[in-house]
């Protein structure tokens, strides 16, 4: 997948690629951003105040990182993937007291108000479709709950958006590609960049599926996106 799918094909040509990944995609993670990543997750949990009151969704949890901070902190969690090799991988890291479900995210498999939180980690891109799946969000978390989304983001600053696009469009696919041996698929990871709303209508979005309090942070340089908002 050296191009972006056409739509009709993402939901297969995503899940595919996924599976073929995952079984290096945690190393390939922490040494494209020098395991940063945890960091961001970790204050993004923080921000959430999760916590043992807590039943937690990690929406599209890949091999379980959100999850595992999520619980460590005391709460109940629920992890979905529609990757069945994702969840095997977080299944072999032995994560125990997790829910793991495969499950599509525009049609979440459980019951309305069920969850106080939902985080989801590098995964709005990924979706067929946005909107819908902040629908279904807004659905299974109840009022006052809250929702952390951790995503790539482009910096503003001219000289840091240079640098960014180097790392991001020339050595990530390079990097990672020798990481996982799947040029392709770290060849989509920048170009899938394109499927973010700007950031008005993504908080226009996030408004439609009933949340409000929408705060963003940026790290590295603005590179990542790190949102949270409450359900109203």
């Amino acid at each position: 997948m050296a191009s972006l799918p056409p739509p009709d094909e993402k939901a297969r040509a995503v899940r595919e690629m996924f599976d073929r990944i995952a079984p290096r995609y945690d190393r390939a993670n922490r040494v494209l951003t020098g395991r940063f990543d945890q960091r961001w997750r970790r204050s993004l949990v923080q921000r959430l105040r999760i916590g043992p009151a807590d039943r937690v969704l990690d929406l599209a949890c890949g091999t379980g990182d959100f999850a595992e901070l999520a619980r460590n902190e005391g709460a109940e969690v629920y992890g979905l993937d529609f990757s069945r090799g994702m969840l095997e991988g977080a299944l072999r890291r032995g994560l125990h007291g997790i829910d793991f479900v495969q499950g599509d995210a525009l049609h979440l498999p459980f019951p309305s108000r069920m969850f106080t939180a939902a985080v989801s980690g590098f995964a709005l891109r990924n979706f067929t479709e946005i909107e819908p799946v902040l629908h279904e969000l807004g659905r299974v978390i109840g009022p006052g709950g809250t929702i952390g989304l951790l995503e790539v983001d482009e910096p503003r600053n001219r000289v840091l958006r240079w640098g960014h696009s180097v790392y991001f469009e020339r050595m990530v696919p390079l990097i990672g590609g020798l990481l996982t041996r799947d040029r392709a698929a770290y060849s989509y990871l920048p170009e899938s960049a394109a499927y973010l709303p700007p950031e008005r209508e993504l908080a226009a979005m996030l408004r439609s599926a009933g949340f409000e309090q929408i705060r963003k942070r940026r790290h590295m340089g603005g590179a990542i996106q790190a949102i949270s908002a409450v359900r109203s």
